[in-house]
């Protein structure tokens, strides 16, 4: 079972961008997508330019894949599993949900 924690209003999350978040000491971005307004939530750190940054990245789509570009040295990570799509390294994903106008990250 998961401890669910509140982290931001659902508003703070503005279709098209990301925030961060802690969430069990740990640091998550969270994005919407623009076109369907979903909600996925990634590791924020950057395995490849060793910072904490993904949350800054922009947002897009490769094929049927939608991604975050990190900001660094743009690489792509898949916002449903956070796979790199041009190296062979992944960042965690947290389960994430609306509830009652917050946003809700599983710790």
């Amino acid at each position: 079972m998961s401890n669910w924690q509140k982290v931001c209003r659902s508003a703070d999350v503005v279709p098209g961008t990301g925030v961060c978040a802690l969430v069990a000491g740990k640091q998550v971005a969270i994005f919407r997508t623009l076109k369907d307004k979903t909600l996925y939530a990634l590791d924020n750190y950057d395995p490849i330019g060793k910072a904490n940054i993904l949350s800054r990245g922009i947002q897009g789509s490769i094929g049927d894949a939608l991604v975050v570009a990190s900001p660094l040295y743009k690489q792509h990570f898949e916002l449903a599993t956070g796979k790199c799509l041009e190296e062979d390294i992944s960042v965690p994903v947290y389960a994430v949900r609306e509830v009652d106008g917050q946003v809700e990250v599983a710790a």
